[in-house]
């Protein structure tokens, strides 16, 4: 595993492991990122994943969408964790920043995944 904050990314459908997929390729940082998906779990079987994927690492949790069942099994187990972090409205900018800074404190890398990834949200 690297060293520094872990990633999980959760989402629904192939979502995640999309974006895990072409954060890894574009980096060519691996095993800082795990996917976990939504695709035939309950509410239950969601949270047991999320939960699983972080462990006891320290971690931000980025989560596809602001509401939902993501959002909600990430909140549920993780939201009291001091070292945990829940990032909602995740994209590959984001993820890319997190890969190049997760070695800062998992306040400070949250505060710029969320600003990296609004400020990559242009229209031209």
């Amino acid at each position: 595993m690297s060293p520094g904050l872990l990633g999980v990314v959760v989402g629904h459908g192939g979502v995640a492991a999309a974006l895990v997929a072409a954060a890894e390729e574009i980096s060519g940082i691996r095993g800082a990122l795990s996917p976990v998906t939504n695709t035939g779990a309950d509410r239950e079987e969601l949270e047991r994943r999320v939960v699983e994927a972080v462990g006891e690492r320290d971690a931000i949790v980025f989560v596809d969408m602001p509401s939902g069942s993501c959002l909600f099994a990430a909140m549920r187990r993780l939201a009291l964790r001091p070292t945990v972090r829940v990032v909602t409205g995740v994209n590959l900018v984001m993820l890319l920043d997190f890969l190049f800074h997760r070695e800062q404190p998992v306040e400070e890398v949250a505060r710029r995944a969320v600003e990296s990834g609004a400020k990559s949200i242009v229209a031209r």
